[in-house]
């Protein structure tokens, strides 16, 4: 056989068994980190001292690495695996290093020069899915906030921090995904640590969240507000539907303490 026809028929041969090993795999049992989850987990804050000995949390990171995002048929069941996947390992990228007194501690030299330089937690390529290590910065703004068009997921995926929309006590599950994710929608607008909607003044002080992936939720203001107001509270929801140019928007402090438990 001619060496370049040999060589291009091996090639497809590898190709195949890749794809036959995708086929093959049983992807990640999400229920396994559900478990740890409602184990270790209480209100949105984490037991992180109990967690660094986990051995449930490394069994389902080591099927996670098995695990290829293509060989899932529906987005839901992608979107579900990521989200997932974020969340599992922001909790082991913490959970070894604990006790830190905030998540910015694991980059270098701090919040602002860690996110100048590229060298904060979020870029520490040590998450691996399929194979392949990705950081987390990769996995929320290079895959779940440009392949899938879902602003909730930014009220699901957790940077350990108490101002940090809770962390749910449960995995994400496809059959699912759509009641969990508006339930968390719903629950962190609603909490007035981080949302606050003065009827009188008819002042919205939310999340910076709000502001930090604003084209997410809208191309202005108005467009924000009317996000936020269609997953808010009855009575502020009703008056700033009803009232949308009286509304003015703002944002409240974010803490970047530690989301663990006392």
């Amino acid at each position: 056989m001619n060496p370049a026809k040999l060589i291009r028929s091996f090639g497809v041969v590898l190709l195949l068994l890749g794809a036959g090993q995708v086929a093959k795999s049983d992807g990640a049992d999400h229920q396994i980190f559900s478990s740890v989850l409602q184990e270790f987990v209480k209100d949105g804050l984490v037991n992180y001292a109990a967690l660094r000995n986990e051995k449930r949390l490394d069994q389902y990171l080591d099927q996670l690495d098995r695990t290829y995002p293509a060989q899932y048929a529906t987005e839901a069941e992608r979107l579900a695996l990521w989200i997932n996947a974020y969340n599992a390992y922001t909790l082991k990228l913490v959970a070894d290093d604990y006790p830190i007194k905030s998540i910015h501690d694991l980059g270098t030299g701090g919040r602002i020069i860690g996110w100048l330089l590229n060298r904060s937690p979020w870029d520490i390529r040590f998450a691996k899915v399929g194979g392949e290590a990705y950081t987390l910065n990769e996995i929320e703004h290079e895959i779940l906030r440009v392949r899938f068009d879902e602003p909730r997921i930014h009220f699901a995926i957790v940077c350990a921090a108490v101002s940090c929309p809770p962390l749910r006590a449960e995995a994400y599950f496809p059959d699912r995904l759509d009641e969990q994710l508006e339930e968390q929608a719903r629950q962190f607008i609603a909490d007035v640590r981080s949302n606050r909607f003065d009827l009188n003044s008819q002042r919205a002080e939310v999340s910076p969240i709000f502001s930090w992936f604003d084209e997410d939720f809208g191309e202005n203001d108005a467009e924000i507000l009317d996000y936020i107001a269609k997953l808010a509270p009855a009575e502020v929801s009703k008056s700033i539907l009803e009232n949308p140019r009286d509304w003015s928007l703002g944002y409240s402090h974010y803490d970047w303490s530690l989301n663990d438990q006392p």
